[in-house]
């Protein structure tokens, strides 16, 4: 799929467990691994602490939705916050929040 790399305004809606919903900032999509992710920013600052980050699996399903998918494994996702905290100190993800 390559980097994408979303415009400001993108948002996801996520429905949680206690059936409300959050609507989130996409951050980026980025792979780790063989699969893809996203990192989405919490909107309400209300339902978490400042700054808290939701890393999600990443999918087109069969029809070509965009599909999010909790990730279960620990080793998992220790290995998706690496990789999201090396794109963060990336120069591509600078630029993205640069005003200039």
């Amino acid at each position: 799929m390559g980097d994408f790399l979303p415009n400001e305004e993108d948002t996801v809606t996520l429905s949680l467990d206690d059936g409300t919903e959050l609507e989130c900032a996409v951050l980026a999509v980025f792979p780790a691994g063989d699969r893809d992710y996203i990192a989405l920013l919490p909107l309400d600052e209300e339902e978490g602490e400042e700054g808290e980050v939701f890393l999600y699996r990443f999918f087109e399903d069969e029809d070509g939705e965009i599909a999010l998918d909790n990730i279960e494994d620990d080793e998992e996702y220790e290995q998706v916050a690496d990789a999201f905290d090396e794109l963060l100190d990336s120069e591509e993800f600078d630029e993205l929040f640069d005003e200039d």
